[in-house]
């Protein structure tokens, strides 16, 4: 692929930027999961990772180096994420649950928006059809989502 400063560089930042945004979301996937301890959680857990994964397997295809700087820093901030006051002491808060299944929501619609990006480039490295299973996995996740975050709404705003 004949390499323009610019495109790399923006192409650079910007999967560096999602690369930082799915390791949040695959540590709050996780986190969700396991609080849980529920088998359809656990599944879309290891999907969004596996989506990373992609990513990463992307990005190296593209010779886009990781910049860790941005991963490590997206994990810290996942992490300080869940020190947010929820209304409870010592047990977990619905509300944790709502407020965490809407974010999770928004990085699989950022991811979703990534692939979609990524589709309409005319980079030849990218195959389409990998990232149109992608899209099509992430609308799903959304999906998934959206119907366990209805749920928790429900229950946790009674």
């Amino acid at each position: 692929m004949a390499k323009t400063a610019g495109r790399t560089g923006l192409l650079g930042i910007y999967l560096n930027d999602h690369l930082a945004g799915a390791t949040t979301g695959v540590e709050l996937a996780r986190r969700i999961a396991g609080a849980k301890d529920d088998k359809v959680l656990r599944g879309l857990a290891q999907d969004i990772a596996d989506d990373r994964d992609a990513l990463l397997e992307i990005m190296a295809a593209l010779d886009v180096p990781v910049r860790r700087y941005k991963v490590m820093g997206a994990w810290a901030a996942e992490k300080a994420g869940r020190l947010k006051p929820n209304g409870r002491i010592v047990r977990r808060s619905p509300l944790s649950d709502l407020v965490e299944l809407e974010l999770l929501r928004l990085g699989v619609e950022g991811k979703s928006a990534l692939w979609a990006s990524l589709r309409t480039t005319a980079v030849p490295e990218l195959d389409g059809e990998r990232l149109d299973d992608l899209l099509s996995r992430a609308r799903h996740q959304s999906e998934l989502i959206e119907d366990l975050r209805l749920r928790v709404a429900a229950e946790a705003l009674r």
